[in-house]
């Protein structure tokens, strides 16, 4: 059996074992359910699969990303038991999207151009999404298709190379750079100007920091998110090192001075580079 055949079948069988445990007669706590009790489940799955990728880990990739499916698949059951669709129209959906926004692989006419690169792909994907705008609703924006739940940093990533798609753009990194000292220089006023500091405007000041930073990320082909996930990882990592090397002196970090902390952080770098 061919693996386009052992998913199909598996597939059927997942919906079909979640049907029965909505049925009555079936799991109690699943009955109970509603598409908005499944949100945090949803969110939780995710993470757990990019968890999975930034270890490489595979096995649990494999199991991690069974899970994932399973949490789409609960969410479709309660919408088609609701009457608004089925599994099957989502899978019809992301099908047709993805055939129509690849014509150079499903339907090239003869005098297209070949496409032989990963951003001229990109390129067209947005031009594609872009008509696809256009024939929708008149009040969904270049804009409005980028979930609001979606994490900030990851959030921004993506408004600026929606915005990016129609030339609303850099020129180049060095420019977003002078940018981010721009809103460096701006965030230190606030900081430095005499008396209680204006939270409200350090707010607006550091959002502009940090929307202005995903935008270098992006010119860069760097996913901010997975950069911030590595550079929290690695930190942890570092400062658990930290810890141990503090605690085996008989010391308590609480005690210790600001230059001493800084030279066991930097033992710790070591020991990081070099373990």
């Amino acid at each position: 059996m061919s693996d386009e055949s052992r998913a199909a079948r598996e597939f059927t069988r997942l919906v079909e074992i979640m049907a029965t445990l909505r049925a009555p007669g079936g799991c109690p706590w699943d009955r109970e359910q509603t598409i908005d009790t499944l949100k945090p489940f949803v969110l939780e799955e995710t993470y757990e699969v990019l968890e999975a990728i930034d270890r490489h880990d595979h096995a649990g990739l494999c199991e991690e990303l069974g899970d994932f499916v399973f949490e789409a698949v609960f969410v479709a059951q309660l919408e088609a038991e609701a009457g608004h669709f089925s599994i099957a129209d989502s899978l019809k959906n992301v099908a047709d999207k993805l055939v129509r926004r690849h014509p150079h692989v499903f339907a090239r006419e003869n005098g297209d151009e070949p496409i032989d690169s990963s951003g001229q792909v990109r390129t067209r994907w947005e031009e594609i999404k872009a008509q696809e705008r256009r024939a929708g609703p008149k009040d969904k924006t270049l804009l409005s298709g980028i979930a609001p739940a979606l994490p900030a940093l990851l959030r921004a990533f993506h408004i600026g190379t929606r915005a990016a798609s129609v030339g609303f753009d850099w020129s180049g990194a060095g420019d977003i750079v002078d940018k981010i000292q721009e809103e460096v220089d701006e965030l230190r006023e606030v900081v430095a100007a005499p008396g209680p500091i204006d939270q409200e405007r350090a707010e607006e000041e550091m959002g502009d920091l940090l929307f202005t930073i995903a935008n270098l990320s992006r010119k860069l082909g760097i996913e901010p998110e997975t950069a911030l996930r590595k550079a929290n990882d690695k930190f942890t990592k570092r400062f658990g090192s930290l810890e141990r090397s503090v605690a085996d002196a008989g010391r308590a970090m609480k005690d210790m001075t600001p230059e001493e902390l800084e030279g066991e952080w930097r033992l710790a770098k070591t020991r990081d580079y070099t373990g």
